[in-house]
């Protein structure tokens, strides 16, 4: 009895925290719909990314307080004030994006081309100008101009969520936007005990309760000489910083050597 009670609460804490990410997503949609046209680029970005960062925290809270999550993500604090950076983290999960952009101010999305289409995320995304991943190269160029501006940003080298141990292969993009742009890269390790939202989790499929969650800085790095060279430097520290994380659990237990793992993206 105790057990189904348990499940029960649940599925219903489940359903409810979504809902509310819902609701929040489209009540910003339609906020963002409407000054798109009507603010400046300046000020309407300024104001797009705020609003995603304070949409977002909103929803963090909301997991904490419902018991659904035991968040702790106060290491990226220390990164709102600094000089732009590129960071990378690790992918285990939907809700790694979301989490980590409660904590930063002017931070970039590089996201799919789909979700910029998405009814809940496409018009934010918009007007915080975010950059679409679904061709490479203009994505690197649009990613070196923005950390030009003076600004952040957030990319998963893996490109999708990870499924395999200690994180799926790599894309080059990272080391070539870095030494482009002149910026370093920052290591982001996200840790989670459950496999809630991650590769080929339906949306609606309810996790036991509650969740944790973490972000920790693993290495910065300079910005690489060589962008080939670098993928190899950011899957070691992947590696070693990975070794014994919580998602060992669930993600299974074997991989693939390093050296068949990566994937050059000039």
């Amino acid at each position: 009895m105790q057990r189904l009670l348990k499940s029960l609460i649940d599925h219903l804490l489940t359903w409810v925290n979504l809902v509310w990410l819902g609701v929040i997503c489209l009540c910003w949609s339609a906020i963002a719909l409407t000054c798109y046209p009507l603010l400046p680029r300046r000020w309407g970005t300024a104001f797009g990314r705020l609003g995603i960062m304070a949409g977002f925290r909103l929803y963090s809270w909301t997991l904490s307080l419902t018991g659904a999550y035991r968040l702790d993500l106060r290491a990226i604090d220390s990164l709102r004030s600094g000089s732009p950076v590129l960071l990378v983290p690790n992918h285990p999960s939907l809700i790694d994006a979301p989490l980590i952009l409660t904590r930063h101010p002017n931070l970039v999305c590089v996201m799919k081309k789909e979700l910029m289409r998405n009814i809940f995320l496409g018009a934010g995304s918009r007007l915080a100008r975010y950059i679409p991943s679904a061709q490479p190269r203009q994505m690197i160029k649009e990613c070196v101009e923005e950390l030009g501006r003076g600004g952040s940003i957030l990319l998963f080298p893996e490109g999708t969520r990870t499924t395999q141990l200690p994180i799926n292969p790599l894309t080059g993009s990272a080391g070539v936007i870095a030494r482009r742009a002149r910026v370093p890269v920052q290591v982001l390790i996200i840790e989670t005990d459950s496999p809630y939202l991650g590769k080929g989790w339906t949306l609606f499929r309810a996790p036991s309760l509650p969740i944790t969650y973490r972000v920790r800085l693993g290495r910065r790095f300079d910005p690489p000489q060589n962008a080939a060279d670098f993928v190899d430097e950011l899957d070691r520290e992947f590696t070693r910083e990975l070794a014994g994380a919580l998602q060992e659990a669930w993600l299974g237990q074997t991989s693939e050597p390093s050296e068949n793992r990566l994937v050059q993206t000039e």
